[in-house]
């Protein structure tokens, strides 16, 4: 399966962006989903995951009540709408779909990157103070 993120861009801190991520290849609908960021220096970190039906998410703490994680199974694609941005959410966000539809309810399952098995490439989210 290819992923392929798009939505990102430059952003005051304070404002919005919807990312997107679109699955070709084969369908993830039955397949859990995540986003993850990496900044320049820094580590990759989790930022948020959906069940397949969407029934179950997870963020990290650092982007709670923020970030709002969902999924549209029949175009095949998850999306994270952001708002209240900060110049610390800057990075490369990347989607990734997990081997499993669900995590079991279980966060370090969810922001485990080794529970995923298909990466996409990344857009790039900059938000200036």
């Amino acid at each position: 399966v290819q992923l392929q993120a798009s939505g990102g861009g430059l952003v005051q801190a304070g404002g919005s962006l919807r990312l997107s991520c679109a699955a070709s290849g084969r369908t993830v609908s039955r397949s859990g989903m995540g986003w993850f960021r990496q900044a320049p220096g820094k580590e990759r970190e989790f930022v948020s995951a959906i069940s397949w039906s969407g029934g179950s998410t997870y963020y990290a703490d650092s982007v709670k009540g923020r970030f709002t994680i969902s999924r549209d199974n029949a175009k095949n694609t998850v999306y994270l709408q952001m708002n209240s941005l900060k110049p610390e959410d800057t990075a490369v966000y990347h989607c990734a779909a997990a081997k499993t539809p669900y995590y079991g309810g279980i966060y370090a399952y969810a922001r485990d990157p080794v529970r995923y098995d298909y990466w996409g490439q990344g857009t790039q989210v900059t938000v200036s103070s």
